[in-house]
């Protein structure tokens, strides 16, 4: 038996790069590791920033990826290990400006009452697009719904925003495939709501807040060094050769001079956990047609997110407080019961609110409605500021709280109200190269990943691979990981179908099941 080690290159130290440095970690004797990344940091988009926190009732905050939902199993699993614990938290969310456009998951408003019929009707085409997901399923939202007869109005203030909020879709949303609609509602792997023919959402969903994405991500990387595993930051990379025999990558250092030399290493196997469009000009004249076609067929945009403390301006884009005019009639008695919550004082709760205190916001552009922009009230959504509020105590006032606004799609500045924002109020912006979950991402993409994954000693891991998610980019580091013959470690059911549903689409491998020791 050979007591060779297999090297391995993972170029991209974010979530999906970690995740599969961690799980080929697990056999020293088998993989020699080291990961390449152009940043100074690891951990891709999930960053963390520091506040001032005598000002603002917490001392950091996530300005990137900020949380997510029970399904997140394998990163709550990577959370834990090294101590830091996801929170739970009611999400309340707020869609809209003005008693003609504005809804919520908290209260019934008039909109959703005229769109009630739309709304029954939104339940069967749910069940449509299962059943007939082969035909249904890949056509872009924007066909379904005009072909299933549904309105502008419903359309752009309902169903858009709410797809682009909870997907990360943005403007794209138009022109995503309606199986993300319907898996929204209805996959175990991935829904975030119940469908609710009354409302459309249910009341307080149970999210999850993410602990310190920064001291996360630096205890993580540290672990791994102890490990084994080589982290190169401030990397360039460049592949001079691929094949059956290996891959030759030459690299350089950001941090050393000039007149340094650049390195030249072979490895044995190749894990792109980088952007599609990066790894493709990585790739250059050596990418095949087949990784042309494949990731040639990723569209990434440009958005940008500005934290700030202006509340002012977030009042006039957002509905952050409880008005009673924006309520529709108290009919049922669940209505009621959602009504008499909304109004009351807001009182922090451990895991959210009393009282109307919205998290998650979208506002639609009159001049095109179709086109969103969105936000966050960090501060009531993050757990950190509930932590230093205390229990049963009342808010800050919304002049002290920390917001975000997420401005979509360089290309249409147009329509940006960024230049609203009090700039002595900025707390921070930040670029964000963003993929768009277009329809024919669907049809070409994803069907794709099998066809180059494990190709000349290569293979592709990130959220891009299937569905912007934080904990799709780390199932698809640990199924890189397994194609390269390192075990998954059974903790969880749930989370071991995720991943076997996830390694045959994107792999074509059938998963098979172990008897190992749950962890």
């Amino acid at each position: 038996m050979s007591t060779t080690k297999k090297k391995v290159a993972i170029i991209g130290a974010g979530a999906a790069g970690m995740s599969c440095a961690s799980t080929l970690a697990n056999h020293p004797e088998q993989f020699e590791v080291t990961m390449f990344d152009i940043e100074s940091h690891t951990g891709g988009q999930a960053t963390s920033i520091p506040l001032d926190g005598a000002k603002y009732g917490a001392s950091w905050l996530n300005d990137g990826v900020q949380g997510g939902s029970a399904i997140f199993r394998h990163t709550f699993r990577f959370f834990r290990q090294y101590g830091h614990e996801p929170q739970p938290v009611k999400l309340q969310v707020s869609f809209g400006k003005g008693p003609n456009s504005f809804w919520t998951n908290v209260f019934p408003s008039p909109l959703v009452d005229q769109h009630s019929r739309e709304i029954k009707k939104l339940g069967r085409v749910l069940k449509c697009i299962k059943y007939l997901m082969p035909i249904l399923g890949v056509m872009p939202v924007k066909v379904i719904l005009r072909l299933f007869g549904f309105s502008r109005d419903f359309s752009n203030r309902m169903v858009l925003p709410l797809l682009a909020l909870f997907l990360g879709t943005g403007n794209q949303t138009p022109n995503v495939s309606s199986v993300l609609l319907e898996r929204l509602f209805d996959d175990p792997q991935m829904k975030l709501w119940e469908y609710d023919p009354d409302t459309l959402l249910p009341n307080l969903p149970l999210m999850y807040t993410f602990p310190n994405l920064g001291d996360f991500y630096k205890d993580w990387a540290a672990d791994l060094r102890a490990k084994g595993v080589n982290i190169k930051l401030n990397t360039s990379v460049k592949i001079i050769q691929r094949g059956k025999e290996g891959v030759v990558l030459e690299t350089a250092s950001r941090n050393e001079s000039a007149s340094s030399q650049p390195a030249t290493t072979s490895y044995d196997e190749l894990v792109f956990c980088c952007p599609a469009d990066e790894a493709k000009k990585l790739l250059d004249r050596q990418a095949t047609w087949r990784e042309k076609w494949v990731l040639g067929g990723v569209k990434f945009f440009n958005d940008i997110t500005i934290t700030h403390s202006d509340s002012d301006y977030f009042q006039k884009i957002f509905e952050a407080e409880y008005d009673p005019a924006l309520c529709a009639e108290p009919s049922t008695k669940e209505r009621k019961d959602q009504i008499s919550f909304a109004e009351q004082q807001p009182v922090c709760q451990k895991d959210g609110w009393l009282g109307y205190r919205p998290m998650y916001y979208t506002h639609s552009f009159a001049s095109d409605p179709d086109k969103i922009e969105m936000g966050f009230d960090c501060t009531n959504y993050q757990h950190q500021f509930r932590e230093n509020f205390g229990v049963g105590q009342p808010p800050l006032p919304l002049n002290r709280h920390v917001f975000q606004t997420i401005f979509l799609n360089d290309q249409q500045q147009d329509l940006w109200t960024w230049n609203d924002i009090d700039q002595s109020k900025i707390i921070g912006r930040k670029w964000w190269h963003q993929f768009g979950h277009r329809w024919q991402h669907y049809l070409r993409v994803v069907p794709g990943m099998i066809f180059i994954n494990g190709q000349n000693r290569t293979h592709y891991a990130g959220s891009w691979t299937m569905v912007n998610m934080h904990e799709i980019a780390c199932i698809s580091g640990i199924a890189a990981a397994y194609q390269l013959g390192a075990e998954y470690e059974v903790f969880d059911e749930f989370a071991e179908d995720f991943f076997a549903k996830y390694l045959l689409v994107c792999h074509g491998t059938r998963y098979k099941k172990r008897k190992q020791k749950r962890t």
